[in-house]
């Protein structure tokens, strides 16, 4: 090879992935659970979020704007404890399998998240990142210029609409509550997947039943329904910058490479510290990606340690606003682009061959 990817700008076609030898050895040391650490997030995390939680429900009787205040930062304790669930997912946070089971399962219901069918599209998610012939496993749907100029005007509108950022930010959150109670079988929902989800929703109306109990329906809605509307629309906002940034990769799958696809198809999203604490470190989506058996705990470290990684798309919190505008791949130019930008390209093409 006569390049690797810390040799070209992420995203271009020209950048060769590094050897197997390479890229397997610096993410191989990182791969490691840590017991001390993965309990300490744990005690840093659930236990917080319950007292937020309490505090929440006492406040209801002074004001629900206090109420609504203390949301965010319970909010932050929530997308935690989805970043938990999520190494579980990957077998990651902890040494045993049984147990990363059972903290998923009990972290998926915190977050309304039917753990065995999300680790499965997750793993699909993974295992496609960046393949125009593979999309749709979990990725934000994203068609190429040529695609959405082929559409009849009803169906551009409709993209258009799913695309737009209140769309995604505010109907999101909401598919997350509601859009993962109900599975139909298929080829990536199997009889183990249903049973996870079946379980999940079984456990959430244990739950919903406990709380009516102890503090009545209504206001544990009122705690609980905008603590986890605003940890949905942290997820959406995050999944969706690391992966939806002008330079990122796709590519068709005769050509798509897992390495390549992992960093310079995932951005390196360089929080304020607060921020990375509360998700987890999984702005470095790049390293996560390259190695997804690393815990969140390690990803600061292994970024660091690793020069290959360092080449990535940066996107800082303030660009992330502009990248959310980002909405076709152009194939020609090799970027994400805006409606904008399409338009303006398709214009400029049409007067030049006139």
């Amino acid at each position: 090879m006569s390049a690797t990817l810390i040799d070209e700008p992420p995203g271009s076609s020209a950048a060769t992935p590094p050897a197997a030898p390479v890229w397997r050895a610096a993410v191989a040391r990182h791969q490691r659970s840590d017991v001390r650490r993965a309990l300490w997030q744990l005690v840093t995390t659930l236990p917080p979020l319950a007292v937020m939680l309490w505090a929440m429900y006492r406040t209801l009787a002074l004001s629900y704007w206090l109420t609504l205040a203390l949301a965010l930062p319970t909010a932050g304790f929530l997308v935690r404890t989805f970043i938990i669930m999520h190494d579980c997912a990957h077998g990651s946070f902890l040494p045993w399998r049984r147990v990363n089971e059972v903290i998923g399962f009990v972290t998926g219901v915190l977050t309304l998240t039917p753990f065995g069918q999300w680790r499965r599209d997750h793993a699909l998610h993974h295992a496609s990142s960046g393949d125009l012939d593979r999309r749709g496993h979990g990725d934000v749907a994203t068609l190429t210029v040529r695609e959405y100029l082929a559409l009849a005007p009803a169906a551009r509108l409709r993209y258009r609409l799913f695309r737009h950022p209140a769309v995604l930010l505010g109907l999101g959150p909401l598919h997350l509550m509601v859009g993962q109670r109900l599975r139909p079988r298929s080829l990536a929902t199997g009889t183990r997947q249903l049973v996870s989800v079946w379980a999940t929703n079984a456990a959430i109306v244990v739950g919903v039943v406990a709380a009516s109990f102890a503090i009545g329906f209504w206001p544990a809605v009122l705690v609980y329904f905008p603590v986890m509307y605003l940890a949905g629309m942290t997820g959406v906002w995050l999944f969706y910058v690391q992966h939806q940034f002008e330079d990122t990769y796709w590519q068709t799958h005769e050509e798509w490479d897992y390495v390549t696809a992992a960093i310079a198809g995932s951005s390196h999203f360089k929080l304020p510290a607060i921020l990375r604490w509360f998700t987890g470190s999984i702005g470095l989506h790049h390293v996560h990606h390259l190695g997804p058996r690393i815990p969140n705990y390690h990803l600061q470290r292994c970024h660091d340690e690793n020069p290959l990684f360092h080449g990535a798309s940066v996107v800082t919190l303030r660009q992330s606003a502009a990248v959310m505008r980002l909405a076709l791949w152009d194939e020609d130019r090799r970027r994400l682009v805006s409606f904008g930008d399409a338009s303006r390209a398709l214009a400029a093409g049409s007067t030049a061959s006139a």
